[in-house]
């Protein structure tokens, strides 16, 4: 009798989408071309001391001018699906009135290219790079960005909405709002934490119209998401105080955008919690049942569970949340919460390596909106990828963490989820916000001298796993 049995196949539906993620402002370049103006993003990096290295995404990749070789590349590695996002001020300089037709050509054009490669394409209406001017005039703390953007949305529903069919309003507002309003990490650098509640709501509102003016000027058969960061957020102990902490934090980190979204009201607890701050007059009648549209689908990122504690029973020391360094929290009206590191490895990030987190944000989201299909728009690691003395990256790292979460899926999927797809963040190193270039999360590695692509291990790997809907083994290249 041998000694083990074969290892029985992680395998995936038919129809499963193998895609990769990217976002416009760390990848394209071309920054002052074809009437593109600047966003939040431009200003903020070329803001002494807001990134790493003070580097900026003025080149980044340069996706804008290699583009047709990056969907080859995509095509080469057995890709089903890509995610990109959209320019707002490529699109619509001022973040209002017409088009600007070069900058939508471009996107035409990948759309065009994704297509003849057998690529699907899903769209990102805006992931954080808001133009200048929008912010000038008050940024997402003020309702009229919410109205700009559904201006937008239809603008560029009606030029790609004859080609994409899967289409995210927003990605991640939860950043957008509070790593760009409270804790300032993010563009616009803004430390202000009841502007960060009006962002919150007011990017609640933009989808909610966003989402209306989409389908105003696309066909029915397009699905329109939201891609949700929400935390896994987990109690250091069953002490009354510290479950508190977690439904704090839980109502901050999620039911702040899953609530108005998805049941058309904000939970009490977090209205009474942040009473101290705001007596949240700015949501008027009506904006809860506009944020609750009817969606087609639910993205869900996620990297590393939330570990939090009452202040008075955890033990000193740094904000362990994982969102950067900050003298201000990016969490309105819990200082007296403790973010605690999670045990276990961890990526250059410093987030902690759990798969079983992934399962469990599946799973919530499958009991909170039985019957809604959920995409996993982003997921992946940073490591300290270097080319070997051959020139090839191997990166095993990554391969297993990517072998882990996706083990996790198709756990979830065995339990009952509607898990649809999933996008590999990111397809190529690029800028990571306000690390610069000094993170990479790509599966393609990307030497930033020369800007040559080289396809990691993980890559090779990944592309086995969506030729053969299954998981090879994590020593398989």
């Amino acid at each position: 009798m041998p000694d083990s049995q074969p290892v029985t196949p992680v395998t995936f539906p038919p129809a499963f989408l193998w895609g990769a993620a990217t976002s416009a402002y760390q990848i394209e370049g071309a920054v002052r071309e074809d009437g593109r103006t600047p966003s939040i993003w431009d200003t903020f990096s070329h803001t002494p001391g807001k990134t790493a290295g003070g580097e900026t995404g003025d080149i980044a990749v340069d996706h804008y001018h290699r583009f047709r070789d990056d969907v080859a590349l995509m095509a080469d590695l057995g890709l089903t699906a890509y995610r990109f996002s959209i320019s707002w001020s490529r699109v619509q300089p001022t973040g209002r009135g017409p088009a600007v037709q070069r900058g939508l050509d471009f996107y035409r054009k990948l759309v065009d290219e994704l297509l003849a490669h057998g690529i699907k394409p899903a769209v990102t209406l805006y992931h954080w790079d808001l133009p200048q001017e929008l912010e000038d005039a008050g940024g997402w703390p003020e309702r009229d960005t919410a109205n700009r953007f559904a201006e937008y949305a239809q603008i560029v529903g009606e030029a790609l909405g004859d080609r994409v069919e899967q289409w995210i309003t927003l990605n991640e507002p939860w950043c957008s709002a509070f790593l760009g309003y409270a804790s300032g990490v993010h563009a616009p650098g803004r430390t202000e934490p009841v502007a960060a509640l009006r962002a919150a709501h007011h990017l609640n509102l933009a989808h909610g119209l966003g989402t209306k003016a989409l389908r105003s000027v696309m066909p029915a058969r397009n699905q329109v998401a939201v891609s949700l960061n929400s935390s896994v957020v987990r109690a250091a102990s069953d002490d009354p105080a510290d479950l508190a902490a977690r439904q704090r934090i839980d109502d901050l980190a999620n039911g702040i955008f899953h609530g108005p979204m998805l049941h058309g009201a904000y939970p009490q607890t977090l209205l009474t919690d942040t009473a101290p701050l705001t007596d949240w007059g700015f949501v008027q009648d009506g904006d809860l049942a506009l944020a609750k549209q009817p969606l087609d689908a639910l993205g869900l990122n996620y990297y590393t569970p939330t570990l939090v504690a009452s202040a008075a029973s955890a033990p000193a020391g740094p904000r362990a949340d994982g969102h950067g360094e900050s003298a201000h929290s990016p969490w309105p009206g819990a200082d007296d919460i403790a973010f605690l590191q999670t045990p276990g490895e961890r990526t250059e990030m410093g987030w902690t390596i759990d798969p079983s987190g992934l399962h469990e944000l599946i799973m919530r989201y499958t009991r909170e909106v039985p019957g809604l299909p959920i995409y996993i728009t982003e997921n992946g690691a940073a490591y300290d990828d270097k080319p070997d003395p051959d020139g090839k990256v191997h990166d095993p790292e990554r391969i297993a963490y990517l072998h882990g979460h996706l083990t996790a899926v198709r756990r979830a999927i065995e339990d009952g989820a509607d898990v649809r797809g999933y996008y590999l963040w990111s397809l190529m190193d690029n800028f990571e916000w306000s690390y610069g270039y000094g993170k990479r999360f790509g599966a393609v590695y990307v030497d930033y001298a020369t800007l040559q692509r080289t396809p990691k291990s993980s890559a090779l790997w990944y592309g086995q796993a969506a030729r053969a809907g299954a998981l090879p083994s994590v020593e398989a290249v």
